[in-house]
């Protein structure tokens, strides 16, 4: 989240209007960092704003690799996932305690890319990339234009901006491919890069205020 003002910052955590915010300020009981908030005054998401000696609601984002063979869930009872990765797959999960972003990450409406690293377990047909990037028909539904980057004899890169369920698989089995293994590398901005399996890694930053922005500010 960029700079914004205190009061819009308030109605976001749903503490209050932004007038009762600065009616909250006027009355001396708004703190931003331990300092005495002004009408006017700026805050970003990993500011601490406080009201009335409450602490606000603290927003927190990770980054998780879920392993194969687990289910989609969350290691920590206060978080919950953003989307599902089924069983026999792997990869980039986030998890989250703000359900502001729960509609706009998962409302198909919504454009966002997902990045997967896929293996088929037999070589793959010399038309593959020109048809999933085409769509696919899956049961009556015609998938969405997608890129296809061809890997290896039998592994893809594929980044899809929805998300129906086992989508890959099913396009997959569509063209007569069988999925040996799949792998989520990324959504949006955030990567999983490095992190190893099972191991969460906190979202914070400029990661953070990217994500927020495109999630938040979307129409």
């Amino acid at each position: 989240m960029n700079e914004i003002r205190i009061n819009k910052y308030l109605a976001l955590k749903k503490i209050s209007t932004r007038r009762g915010a600065d009616e909250l300020i006027t009355a001396k009981k708004v703190f931003i960092n331990g300092k005495l908030a002004l009408l006017g005054s700026k805050v970003e998401e990993t500011d601490k704003v406080e009201v009335r000696g409450a602490k606000v609601n603290t927003y927190k984002y990770f980054a998780y690799n879920k392993p194969v063979g687990v289910e989609t869930d969350s290691p920590q009872k206060d978080l919950f996932p953003l989307g599902r990765l089924d069983k026999a797959s792997h990869g980039l999960l986030i998890l989250t305690n703000d359900g502001r972003i729960t509609d706009q990450l998962l409302n198909p409406k919504y454009y966002h890319e997902k990045e997967y690293i896929v293996r088929t377990k037999e070589k793959l047909r010399s038309n593959f990339k020109q048809k999933m990037e085409a769509g696919v028909n899956i049961e009556g539904y015609v998938t969405k234009d997608c890129k296809v980057k061809i890997l290896g004899p039998n592994t893809f890169k594929i980044i899809l901006t929805e998300g129906k369920k086992h989508q890959i698989r099913r396009m997959c089995s569509a063209l007569f491919q069988e999925v040996a293994d799949l792998k989520r590398e990324r959504i949006m901005n955030i990567k999983l890069g490095t992190l190893k399996e099972g191991a969460m890694r906190e979202i914070k930053g400029e990661e953070l205020a990217t994500f927020l922005n495109q999630v938040l500010h979307q129409s």
